[in-house]
């Protein structure tokens, strides 16, 4: 079972930035499946990017070129930097952790990107 608690959320304007951080508890942190889901109001929850245990990524198309998702083992920490928000970026961001165990999710942070 892995805790994660997502920061760095809130409102920004369209062709702004955001950085979104996860901090995980746990000893096997290097061994699990990181990424970043969200959820737009009236839509279901919808991967954004993952980062495997050995760092390979993946990006929803709508997002590629424009986030980037890493992570720190030592810090047990995974990042997801925004740039070039849009107006459909808005969406509650769910961080999580996936192992042979099963999937422990954040509570979430609201992103907001409006004029």
């Amino acid at each position: 079972q892995v805790q994660l608690v997502e920061s760095g959320g809130g409102l920004v304007q369209p062709g702004g930035s955001l950085r979104l951080s996860c901090a995980a508890s746990g000893s096997r942190f290097t061994m699990y499946h990181m990424g970043w889901h969200r959820q737009a109001p009236g839509k279901q929850r919808d991967l954004v990017a993952v980062i495997s245990s050995g760092g390979d990524t993946n990006y929803a198309d709508s997002v590629k070129g424009r986030f980037t998702i890493s992570r720190d083992n030592a810090k047990n920490t995974v990042t997801l930097q925004m740039n070039s928000l849009k107006p459909e970026d808005t969406a509650v961001y769910y961080c999580y952790a996936l192992s042979v165990s099963g999937v422990s999710w954040g509570q979430g942070t609201q992103v907001t990107v409006s004029s």
